[in-house]
């Protein structure tokens, strides 16, 4: 990689986005922040994350892309699914669709490099996201969980003030809500 290469990543909110923002420009990359989402409802609770990351991203003068919001397009993906448990294959083809965005996004303006920072998160698994990335040329396979990055960004987002929603995004997921806190 060279110094200060561009990276586009895909961000799910203003919390997991600390640690992670912070260790990419810490190892040198250049973050362009990309705010798809469409899974994410309802739409108040979109642009209340939205407001959130916008903060962090101006903490860290980085530059932000927002996604036009279409949950409906999000349902079709996911149609057949809506009955399957939190981590499961309706979970899959969620980060495929956000991952497919932001891909497609990173190939519009010429970034050669994207990842996400939903493997912040102890509530995901890295290795999942992962394998669904493989399937897009350009994925950076990096699990922001390491390197204490779930903790930090606890952390981050309390000194930031930030509000930490308390579920994954779909209507789904309100459900079987987990808090994120320690």
């Amino acid at each position: 990689m060279e110094m200060g290469e561009k990276i586009l990543v895909h961000c799910c909110c203003g919390p997991c986005s600390t640690s992670s923002l912070k260790r990419l420009i810490d190892e040198g990359w250049s973050p362009v922040v990309y705010y798809g989402n469409s899974n994410i409802w309802p739409e108040e609770e979109n642009s209340k994350r939205w407001a959130e990351l916008l903060k962090v991203a101006s903490y860290y003068g980085v530059p932000v892309i927002r996604e036009k919001y279409d949950h409906t397009q999000w349902r079709e993906a996911v149609k057949g699914l809506e009955d399957e448990p939190e981590h499961g294959a309706r979970c899959s083809r969620c980060f495929e669709f956000n991952l497919r965005e932001a891909y497609e996004k990173a190939k519009e303006l010429g970034i050669d490099h994207f990842t996400t920072t939903l493997t912040v998160s102890r509530f995901k698994n890295s290795r999942t996201i992962f394998t669904v990335g493989r399937e897009f040329e350009g994925f950076e396979e990096i699990d922001f969980k390491k390197k204490d990055g779930f903790a930090q960004s606890v952390k981050m987002s309390k000194e930031m003030g930030l509000y930490r929603q308390q579920y994954c995004g779909c209507e789904f997921s309100m459900a079987s809500a987990v808090p994120e806190e320690d």
